[in-house]
């Protein structure tokens, strides 16, 4: 099993970034994808879930009506559009395999996954 974040990067406060986690070794349609990110001296922080074979999707209410979670079957890849970048939405960006997309799932910050990559550093200036 493979999980290879990717699409982090510096940008200004209103700015937007496309995260990208590829995945592989595993079926793709049986499981969830859930973004959590870790910024320093913060919890991790679960903000985004997706069940790969119907597209159902969760948010935290941090990012919601800002960021988009997207799935493509085709390519085994999961994406999240993050508009309207905010400083307080700086960290590591981390994509994780697990069984449930649900609030009390990104709760956790998808402590239950059993897989994760490599993380993405993502940074807003202000």
């Amino acid at each position: 099993v493979q999980l290879v974040e990717s699409g982090g990067g510096l940008v200004q406060t209103g700015g937007s970034l496309r995260l990208s986690c590829a995945a592989s070794g595993f079926s793709f349609d049986d499981y969830v994808i859930g973004w959590f990110r870790q910024a320093p001296g913060k919890e991790r922080e679960g903000i985004s879930c997706i069940y790969n074979n119907n597209g159902e999707s969760y948010y935290a209410d941090s990012v919601k009506g800002r960021f988009t979670i997207s799935s493509d079957n085709a390519k085994n890849t999961v994406y999240l559009q993050m508009n309207g970048l905010k400083a307080e939405d700086t960290g590591v960006y981390y994509c994780a395999r697990d069984w449930a997309c649900s609030p009390a799932r990104m709760v956790g910050g998808f402590d239950r996954a059993d897989y994760w990559g490599q993380g993405t550093q993502v940074t807003v200036s202000s």
